[in-house]
């Protein structure tokens, strides 16, 4: 088992920036990539970003050159660094790790609002 838990959201004007925070405990010696997906009012849930074990790194079409993702493998901890945000980006944030085993995991989220 892995757990996750995410922090850094919060409230926002448009074009402000936040970090998020999620920091993996338990098995992690199983975790394959570590990634950030967001849920919206009425939306499906969407990738954000994510990064494997080897620093191979997938950003969504939205966020490409205002996000970045990062991971301290000492702190067992990945990072979204979020600039430029915008009104559309506002979201409940999940952190999410697979195992190399198929295992998936979530965190309870986190909410980020970003007022106009």
């Amino acid at each position: 088992q892995v757990q996750l838990v995410e922090s850094g959201g919060g409230l926002v004007q448009a074009g402000g920036s936040l970090r998020l925070s999620c920091a993996a405990s338990g098995s992690i010696f199983s975790i394959n990539t570590l990634g950030w997906y967001r849920q919206a009012p009425g939306k499906q849930r969407e990738l954000v970003a994510v990064i494997s074990s080897g620093d191979r790194i997938e950003y969504a079409d939205s966020v490409l050159g205002r996000f970045t993702i990062s991971r301290d493998n000492a702190k067992n901890t990945v990072y979204l660094q979020m600039n430029i945000l915008k009104s559309e980006d506002t979201a409940v944030y999940y952190c999410n790790a697979r195992s190399r085993y198929g295992h998936v995991f979530w965190g309870q989220g986190t909410q980020v609002t970003v007022s106009p």
